[in-house]
């Protein structure tokens, strides 16, 4: 299909010029229908235009679907045109687009899918009672078909948007479930493979081999290289994330669970994070939180260790989803037949997260954290139940003593001991730090760890500088995990509205080091943040060294770093296939003048 798409004419498309006033030589046109001031002459007219409109050949089609378009971006709730058969008549467009080829390269009719399909979407966004209509009209069949890619991605893109409409009201919800087989399958199809589709399909090529339809629908006909590319990006991002909503629509309603739980799908989400363009999408986290909620959900990820990891690497960072990973592990360890599947990678991670205090208007949530993990603690100590992990049983007798021996302790103290004890670690800290400038950086440790044990629980700026000082320490070692663990417990301890800037900037640096370059981004960006809305100084520069961080992992964590990897491999691969071949050939032409020169003599 997109081959033939490729033989239409690249000259300058009009559809994108509506005017004001359209000049016009037919007075039975769309745009004289909407200038009649009598209702119900109007409303008639209208209505027998949309039957027409897919038994005519007019090459103002585009003209009129361009015009119905924008009064549907518009004025979404707006009931004339979908009461008047606008969704019946779209549907007959794409299904016409759909199954005759050579109607949809002729004129500008390559354009119709496209528009219909959007219109749809605009109407049904907001209405449940637009969206019932949509479905009367039968809608959701030829929108399966653009979702399968029977023409090209940008049609997938508004297809998608349009399904996820229909799916997210409760009285359209069933019509969009009966071809569930086909909607799930071709939406994880998406998520697994737009990304490379848009870069294969466009981003990569050169301008002028670039479709002249999709630059022209990307950027309304005027934009340039480089906008082209922006835009792109954006639709690339949105076919992942919105491919991802319309899967997250059935999850919710616990359909296709079985289909959707595939191990290669689930460990592919946890790469969909959507990028820097969507910031507001739950990406594949949101999603495998939801499946998180079922019992086959649950089950499913339990076995899987990789996306274990994804929640851990997310519930200690700044990414926006950070409070969805949390809840995830919180429903993973609630469940009895999953707890103990996943408490040895969870348990060291959530235990650092015990001095959070509210997170995306959850409030104590160091405090549930601390009662999921704890909830079966006096089996394992009193009656010696073993762990897959001796390390997850010396983390719950860590946790146990801080939160509830420590605090029952510093409870029955005075004053005096309390001051004693405060003026003891403040020494401790001070001979870390004499430790560290000498270059004694594991005493330095010690001293820390030391002055850790004894500074009082709710002296929390203290603690906070600490187990910074701390995390540094590692840092220096070479021991990530342990600065990612004490920065944490850093952060958790200050104020959601103004993080530790140091501890943010030691974090992102672990995780650097670990080769995570979307929570080292996320950290280093929270810290540029941080410091520009702490100092509130004019003309303040960011940091040298924190720009050359932003700079390495923009590149790494482009969303299309990795279908850029994929097309350079395989031309790679096809070079060096070629020069093979071609040495292959002289060769065999070499051994061939060889034998005549041997039969001439």
């Amino acid at each position: 299909m997109v081959s033939q798409i490729s033989k239409i004419s690249t000259s300058k498309t009009s559809h994108n010029l509506l005017p004001d006033k359209p000049t016009c030589k037919n007075c039975s046109c769309f745009f004289c229908i909407l200038s009649e001031t009598v209702p119900s002459i109007r409303r008639t007219k209208i209505a027998h235009y949309f039957k027409q409109m897919p038994l005519r050949e007019d090459q103002e089609h585009i003209l009129v679907l361009s015009g119905i378009w924008k009064i549907a971006m518009t004025k979404p709730n707006d009931p004339e045109f979908p009461s008047l058969g606008s969704f019946r008549c779209m549907a007959k467009l794409i299904r016409k687009g759909v199954k005759d080829k050579g109607w949809l390269l002729r004129h500008q009719n390559i354009y119709i899918p496209y528009y219909a399909a959007h219109i749809i979407g605009s109407y049904t966004m907001h209405k449940a009672k637009f969206a019932k209509k949509a479905v009367k009209s039968m809608v959701v069949q030829p929108l399966v078909e653009l979702l399968r890619g029977k023409i090209s991605w940008v049609e997938q893109r508004v297809a998608l948007r349009a399904l996820n409409h229909l799916a997210s009201h409760e009285a359209t919800f069933e019509a969009v479930n009966e071809h569930r087989s086909e909607i799930i399958e071709a939406a994880i199809n998406i998520a697994s493979t737009c990304l490379n589709e848009v870069y294969d399909k466009f981003v990569c090529l050169k301008e002028s081999h670039r479709l002249e339809y999709h630059r022209n629908l990307l950027t309304r006909g005027f934009g340039s290289l480089e906008l082209e590319n922006r835009k792109a990006e954006e639709w690339g991002s949105q076919l992942q994330c919105w491919s991802l909503y319309l899967i997250d629509c059935f999850a919710c309603k616990e359909k296709s669970l079985r289909f959707i739980c595939k191990k290669k799908f689930l460990k592919g989400l946890c790469g969909m994070w959507g990028g820097m363009a969507n910031p507001s999408s739950p990406g594949g986290i949101g999603l495998l939180r939801t499946l998180c909620h079922t019992q086959i959900g649950r089950q499913s990820i339990a076995d899987l260790q990789e996306v274990i990891e994804n929640f851990c690497n997310v519930a200690r960072s700044s990414d926006d989803r950070q409070h969805m990973a949390i809840e995830s592990l919180f429903e993973l360890l609630r469940d009895p037949v999953t707890r103990y599947k996943v408490i040895d990678t969870a348990a060291p991670v959530l235990v650092d997260l015990v001095e959070l205090r509210d997170i995306r208007g959850k409030h104590k949530v160091g405090q549930a954290i601390m009662q999921i993990l704890l909830q079966d603690y006096h089996k394992i100590k009193f009656y010696k139940l073993s762990l897959n992990s001796e390390r997850t049983r010396r983390t719950l007798e860590e946790l146990w003593d801080l939160k509830v021996e420590r605090v029952k302790r510093e409870r029955l103290m005075n004053e005096q001991e309390i001051r004693e004890k405060e003026a003891l670690s403040s020494v401790l800290k001070q001979e870390g730090n004499q430790r560290f400038l000498s270059g004694e950086i594991e005493k330095a440790v010690m001293k820390y760890t030391e002055a850790l044990d004894l500074c009082p629980l709710k002296l929390r700026k203290e603690r906070i500088v600490l187990h910074s000082n701390r995390a540094q320490c590692h840092l220096l070692l070479k021991d990530a995990e342990s600065a990612i663990s004490d920065t944490t417990r850093a952060l958790c301890l200050s104020d959601v509205a103004c993080p530790h800037s140091k501890s943010l900037w030691r974090r992102s640096q672990a995780y650097d080091m670990k080769g995570l370059a979307k929570e080292s981004l996320m950290d280093c960006l929270k810290f540029i943040s941080t410091r520009f809305r702490s100092w509130k100084t004019k003309g303040l520069k960011i940091p040298y060294y924190a720009a050359r961080m932003v700079n390495k992992h923009m590149n790494s964590t482009w969303l299309f770093a990795s279908a850029k990897s994929k097309w350079c491999s395989k031309h790679e691969a096809l070079k060096e296939f070629m020069m093979s071949q071609n040495q292959f050939d002289v060769m065999n032409l070499r051994k061939k003048t060889r034998r005549k020169m041997k039969g001439e003599f």
